[in-house]
This record gives structure tokens, C-alpha cells and sequence, in this order.
């Protein structure tokens, strides 16, 4: 089997996508959607709680996807967690065959948040990486990245860093921006950061254009131009628009040198992950 790490740090083209996982969630839930992506993608993300809703933990959801044949990719913030906490959390994953790791700071708990948790943050995203580099046995570690237009002088002083403590991959957030993943990939690339990184890049099937406008609002970072939003507007049937456009950015990604691969982020919708993966041509 060609796990995850093999194809991010291959020759290919890598995908991952990511589980739609709720509190209500059972394992029979999890085993069917990791088959509906059988032969479609080489890892499967899980999610940590995000935006501060309650969810089965990804260290669960992990252990189901390992027993089931698939190969995780559980995100771990240092929101909800002390390092106690996450170190506990680290060995588990290990100790149920877990090799990939997704770790970030995360966002604090909005003050209106129907949920009134508190917010952690013992260890920044850089110490809970080094954290989990420190640990016996060798995850692949998987780290955030902003993306923009950086200038000739940008050193990415930030991804050295982490880079440094036993980050190996970096994900983007959403972005269906071309001219900035081409800008960024230039100067990353410029810098040599290529040799401590591969890179993916979150897309995602937007299925409406209300959908669109949520994302490029509530997810920092995020790149979602006028003419995906229009597109989407225009379109007899958005959710098959979002689809497509999702699919045209996965194929024109996979042109450009310096990007592994792409992870595709759940709308809520598991079977369009797949639709979008068949649409891209890009796995047979």
C-alpha cells in the first residue's frame, strides 16, 4: 500500500480528504466513508473540534480508519489540550499504528460561542510539533501555511522554524486563487524550502455560493475569488459548478513544480469529495 508519506514525498501527485465527522458520529459512519474513498486518495484527514464544535475525537476516528486498512492524517491543535494532554494523545496515535500527524496552534473559542469552553493553549504550534519530533517511533508531521504574495525578501523565518523542530509537510488553507499559489510557490521555492517541505493545498467542493462567502469570512486565510463566488451564482446546478471548478483547480495544482498534492476539505457532503477526485482525471 502507498501510504501517505510516500505519496507527498513522491514523484506524483498526492490527494487527501477529509472525513465529515459529528458528535453523533459512529464507526460504522467512518468505515463507510473511508470506502467510498478507496483507491481515490492516499491519506484521510481528520479533524480536531473545528470551530469549536464537539466531534469524535480524531485519535477514535484514527483508530478506526488504521483497523479498517486506511492511512490518517489527524489534526491536533493546542486549543482544547494541555501538553500532558497532547503528548497522551501523540503516544495513543502511535500506539495504534498512526504515522501522519496534521499539528497547528488553532483558534481560540469565539466569546459568543454557544459552547462556553475555555480556551488552552499550553504549547504554541511549533512546541507541539517539537514535541511530537521528540517522541520515540518517526510520525510524518504535517504543519499550517498562510499563503499570500510573498516579496523577494521573504525568508520565511516562521516555516524555517518549524521546519527545525520536525515539521515535514505543509497544508494550505482554501485557495482557489492561481496567482497566488504561483507567487507563493516562486518565492518558496526561491528561498530552498523545498528541502525540508512538500506542500498541499486545501480546495474544496463549494457547493453554493453562500457556502463560498462563509469560508472566505470565517476561515482565516482562506482565497476565494469574485469570479468562483459569480461562477457559482450563475450555475443551474451550484452544487455540480462547485465541483467543477474544485476539479479544474486540482488539475491546474498538479502543473505547477513545488505542490505535492491537494487535500480536499468536507463541505458536509462526503460524496462530493469523491465526484471531484473522478472529475480531476487525476487518480484512476
Amino acid at each position: 500500500m502507498t501510504t501517505f508519506r510516500k505519496a507527498v514525498q513522491g514523484e506524483g501527485f498526492a490527494i487527501s480528504a477529509e472525513l465529515t465527522i459529528g458528535k453523533e458520529s459512529t464507526a460504522d459512519d467512518i468505515r463507510r466513508q473511508a470506502d467510498s474513498l478507496a483507491g481515490l486518495v492516499d491519506g484521510i484527514q481528520v479533524t480536531d473540534n473545528p470551530y469549536a464544535w464537539v466531534q469524535m475525537s480524531a485519535l477514535a476516528a484514527s483508530t478506526i480508519l488504521v483497523e479498517h486498512g486506511f492511512d490518517p492524517v489527524p489534526i491536533m491543535t493546542c486549543r482544547d489540550r494541555n501538553r500532558l494532554a497532547l503528548q497522551s494523545d501523540l503516544v495513543g496515535l502511535q500506539a495504534v499504528g498512526v504515522e501522519n500527524v496534521m499539528l497547528m496552534r488553532g483558534h481560540r473559542v469565539p466569546k459568543d460561542h454557544s459552547v462556553p469552553a475555555s480556551t488552552v493553549f499550553d504549547l504554541t504550534g511549533q512546541e507541539l510539533i517539537a514535541l511530537a519530533a521528540s517522541l520515540d517511533g518517526d510520525f510524518f508531521i504535517g504543519t499550517g501555511a498562510r499563503l499570500f504574495r510573498p516579496g523577494p525578501r521573504w525568508q520565511a523565518e516562521s516555516l524555517v522554524r518549524r521546519a527545525k523542530a520536525g515539521a515535514q509537510f505543509l497544508q494550505t488553507q482554501i485557495c482557489f486563487n492561481m496567482d497566488v499559489l504561483q507567487r507563493y510557490i516562486k518565492q518558496f521555492l526561491a528561498v530552498g524550502l523545498e528541502r525540508d517541505y512538500s506542500v498541499m493545498v486545501s480546495l474544496s467542493p463549494l457547493p453554493s455560493a453562500t457556502t463560498a462567502r462563509w469560508v472566505r469570512k470565517h476561515l482565516s486565510d482562506s482565497r476565494i475569488p469574485a469570479e468562483v463566488i459569480r461562477r457559482l451564482e450563475g450555475a443551474a446546478d451550484p452544487e455540480q459548478e462547485g465541483i467543477r471548478i474544485c476539479a479544474e483547480m486540482m488539475q491546474q495544482i498538479a502543473e505547477i513544480p513545488g505542490f505535492s498534492g491537494v487535500n480536499l476539505m468536507t463541505t458536509g457532503d462526503p460524496a462530493a469529495l469523491r465526484e471531484t477526485i473522478r472529475a480531476s482525471g487525476l487518480k484512476d
